[in-house]
């Protein structure tokens, strides 16, 4: 079997490079990666704008402002619109964001400010006496690209576009159309086996019918990371299901079954392929021979020292692109049961999705947590042990068991926002210990 740490490695090395695209800037930018710097094409502001409420001034010549008593010559809005020259001894009215008056020098607030008179109609200033003469030139005003100017590098290479949305905000400011980005990876998720069906079926399920699970939890796991997920149904893993082939059969024959057709369809438009059920030792589990003898894929690995999912499998299949060029996509085999389905998503799919993506780091964060309670570890392989870490009012992160971890129950995700990465040995790993773990959601809230 093999390592955790050289399966990441191999999957890895088989991910295909990012494909560079070019998109409009629109809202599903959220969770993108920049294939290329982005150059302001606008500066930011592109007018000398007033940072208050207040009345625009302009200094005289001899660099000192006086006190007193002005006209209001005009009023300038934040709204688009022709504003006339402010001449010597008048003074402008002026809201936040709007545009300075060509010939203002600084912005008076309007704090410092006392409304002298109104014109006869009583709908406008005529006369505001200013009460301070500390006004420089500058003051409370916002210079043509003192936020962002033209030509400057916003955004690099390799920098993402947050949902936050503070990146798309500064794109959106000075008027990019469009970016490079890393185009993120189209996920077809497909169920196998004549047992499964559909977890939505009315009909009560008749001896030997497993609902499917696992489907439905990988399409919701892919798009809880921002990938676009295809549902790929389910198909039968046994070609004697089909039309009673046997091993000898399926050997010398292409004539493709049900599984084989679907993988061949899926492929054409998807990126990356998760599967389950399958990959066990089974004599009639036949998707490891589909894979690598109807379709001419490789499989680099098909079982790993680990706890829950030791017979993933991970492989590489040829196809060609829309231009006819041969390229490999991946497929991920994960086991049937629920728990070790998930574990492999968020352990091995997950990484390849980022690195596909452009994504970086790659895969779940990894902190150090306190164990909250005695967790026993299993004496034959490293396990990842399904819990739920919170921050105590220390502010370290605590640990602990969402109980039973048998790899059919999905019940054990119930609540766990993390996998601790307990090693293989005897007896149990004691409360205080300290463990890695895979952070797989928001922590836990902080415990009174």
């Amino acid at each position: 079997m093999l390592a955790v740490d050289d399966a990441l490695s191999l999957i890895a090395d088989k991910t295909p490079e990012p494909v560079v695209q070019t998109v409009p800037v629109d809202m599903r930018l959220g969770g993108a990666v920049l294939a290329a710097d982005v150059k302001a094409m606008e500066s930011v502001p592109a007018f000398r704008a007033s940072i208050v409420d207040g009345y625009a001034v302009k200094i005289p010549s001899s660099g000192k402002f006086e006190k007193g008593v002005y006209p209001v010559s005009m009023i300038s809005h934040a709204q688009p619109g022709e504003v006339k020259e402010l001449k010597d001894g008048e003074i402008a009215r002026i809201t936040t964001g709007a545009p300075l008056p060509p010939g203002a020098d600084a912005v008076v607030m309007v704090e410092d400010t006392v409304l002298k008179s109104q014109t006869d109609d009583g709908q406008e200033e005529k006369d505001i006496e200013i009460l301070t003469d500390e006004i420089k030139a500058g003051e409370n005003v916002r210079e043509v690209g003192s936020d962002v100017k033209e030509g400057d590098t916003i955004l690099k290479k390799g920098e993402g576009i947050t949902v936050i949305g503070g990146e798309f905000g500064l794109l959106a400011s000075v008027g990019t159309k469009e970016v490079s980005i890393y185009k993120r990876p189209l996920v077809g998720v497909l169920s196998t086996g004549d047992e499964i069906i559909e977890h939505n079926r009315a009909e009560p399920l008749r001896l030997g019918e497993v609902r499917d699970t696992n489907r439905p939890t990988l399409i919701t796991a892919v798009r809880s990371h921002r990938f676009e997920a295809i549902d790929l149904g389910i198909v039968s893993d046994k070609y004697d299901s089909i039309k009673r082939y046997d091993t000898q059969t399926l050997l010398t024959q292409h004539r493709p079954g049900r599984l084989e057709q679907t993988l061949r369809d899926a492929f054409r438009k998807c990126d990356v392929i998760i599967t389950s059920g399958g990959v066990s030792m089974g004599e009639l589990d036949l998707l490891k021979p589909t894979i690598e003898r109807a379709l001419g894929g490789t499989i680099h690995f098909g079982r790993v020292n680990m706890k829950p999912g030791k017979p993933t499998t991970f492989a590489t299949v040829p196809v060609k692109d829309n231009d006819g060029n041969r390229v490999d996509k991946m497929i991920f085999s994960l086991p049937g049961n629920p728990a070790s389905a998930v574990v492999c998503f968020h352990l091995f799919v997950l990484p390849a999705l980022h690195q596909q993506a452009g994504i970086k780091p790659t895969g779940l964060p990894r902190v150090k947590a306190t164990l909250d309670e005695d967790i026993r570890m299993d004496k034959g392989r490293p396990e990842y042990h399904r819990a739920l870490i919170v921050t105590k009012e220390d502010g370290m992160l605590y640990a602990s068991s969402t109980g039973g971890q048998r790899s059919s129950r999905i019940g054990s995700f119930k609540g766990a926002n993390a996998l601790l990465c307990m090693p293989q040995g005897e007896g149990s790993m004691e409360k205080g210990s300290k463990v890695d773990a895979l952070l797989m959601g928001k922590l836990g809230e902080l415990e009174r």
